[in-house]
């Protein structure tokens, strides 16, 4: 992410994504960035540490696959990113086996996928 850009990320992370802000280690936090948690009954089950590149460069193809609970829960998120204004696409909905998905883009460009299992 760029620097001094926390605040995009809090806005695309947590409250477009719903994760939570966690944060960062006082030996890490001179370093600039924001650190979000996915948890479930209170077990982290994924973390994305969002640290400043300079130049920055966003990520255009790798990218962090976050697995929502059910299909209800996916379609909430999404029409949580849409209603952000973020870019936002269901083209490969049903090209991963076994899934459901979309595409999106942080306020930086940096690519995110998010994903249920098909029932």
């Amino acid at each position: 992410m760029p620097r001094g850009q926390e605040d995009e990320a809090r806005r695309f992370y947590g409250e477009a994504l719903g994760l939570e802000e966690v944060t960062k280690p006082p030996s890490l936090i001179g370093r600039g960035g924001s650190w979000f948690r996915a948890s479930d009954d209170g077990v982290v089950v994924a973390e994305i540490h969002l640290g400043v590149d300079e130049p920055f460069v966003p990520a255009n193809k790798a990218h962090p696959g976050l697995v929502c609970a059910s299909l209800d829960e996916l379609e909430a998120t999404a029409a949580r990113v849409a209603r952000g204004g973020y870019e936002l696409s269901w083209a490969e909905r049903d090209s991963f086996e076994g899934y459901i998905r979309f595409h999106a883009r942080d306020g930086f460009g940096n690519r995110i996928e998010v994903m249920t299992p098909r029932s």
